[in-house]
């Protein structure tokens, strides 16, 4: 008779193809002049990072993305993940991920003349 294994799995999830699994920010609940909006009106958001990436995508030299990072997505074709209850997760296929958001090095500051 086999045992059952009492030690836990954790389920995970990994994108396939040219997808990368995003996590969405939380929307926005104030505007930029400070106005506080009411519950059921938020601005939406379309930036997220990176939980994820699918294994044809992260050795793609066109796509020199990583995980934790964060980016901007179209969210046209993002496929939402019930997977943690807060529906914050998305499947985005990489041609959705229209930008990077980078930290500027020191000689990357307008004005620089080095």
């Amino acid at each position: 008779m086999a045992r059952a294994s009492s030690a836990k799995r954790i389920e995970t999830v990994e994108p396939i193809g040219t997808r990368v699994l995003i996590r969405k920010d939380e929307d926005k609940k104030q505007t930029k002049a400070g106005l506080h909006l009411p519950d059921k009106m938020e601005i939406p958001t379309l930036t997220g990072r990176i939980v994820a990436i699918s294994a044809q995508v992260e050795g793609d030299e066109d796509y020199p993305l990583r995980r934790y990072q964060r980016v901007l997505f179209h969210p046209g074709k993002a496929i939402p993940v019930d997977f943690e209850g807060d529906n914050r997760l998305f499947v985005v296929p990489i041609t959705d991920v229209v930008a990077v958001f980078r930290l500027a090095d020191d000689g990357d500051t307008p004005g620089s003349d080095d």
